[in-house]
């Protein structure tokens, strides 16, 4: 009778493992058995959770970010309304967590051309054409958020697709330079 080595170990990996995770998992739960409340005090702004040695790292932002569902845009409308509405809400992002537009570290800015059954996607030359002309646009655009000379760093990519109906999303971080109250 042959044993196999690679069943009971893979067996007892799986268990050590299911094991380790339960107990990471039971760690992070709350005290008082209760999920802390997220939503804050009546007339009080938002707190956001991103915020870590007073640096607020912000989570992928898009044209529609921060906008209700009957002001959605789709990837039909020009780009530039998608990257000002982008920016708008970068704005309103930072300036909600105590930064200013200025005081953002760095960025990285994404880009698709629309995906839409009526929209021929280009190919080739033409392609990068569109890419090239988007990124033109957008530093258009972009250059007018921040005071002269005060532009963060920034990566820009252009990428096959972003969800949510974008055509930019924004990922980055900020200085905190005035904490709310009660932070």
């Amino acid at each position: 009778m042959q044993i196999n080595t690679r069943r009971y170990f893979n067996t007892w990996a799986t268990m050590i493992s299911a094991f380790t995770g339960a107990s990471v998992l039971l760690a992070q739960q709350p005290q008082s058995g209760r999920a802390p409340s997220t939503s804050p005090a009546e007339g009080q702004p938002r707190r956001s959770d991103h915020i870590h040695n007073g640096i607020y790292h912000f989570p992928g932002i898009g044209s529609n970010s921060g906008y209700a569902n009957d002001d959605h845009i789709l990837v039909t409308d020009p780009f530039e309304k998608h990257v000002v509405r982008t920016m708008d809400s970068l704005k309103k992002s930072v300036e909600r967590a105590g930064c200013t537009m200025d005081s953002i570290l760095n960025l990285e800015v994404f880009t698709c051309l629309p995906h839409a059954e009526n929209v021929a996607m280009p190919t080739g030359k033409a392609r990068f054409e569109a890419h090239r002309s988007q990124y033109g646009a957008l530093n258009k655009i972009y250059g007018t958020y921040f005071s002269p000379g005060k532009a963060p760093s920034r990566a820009y990519m252009a990428v096959e697709w972003i969800p949510g109906d974008s055509l930019v999303e924004i990922v980055g971080s900020a200085l905190v330079v005035s904490p709310k109250p009660g932070a």
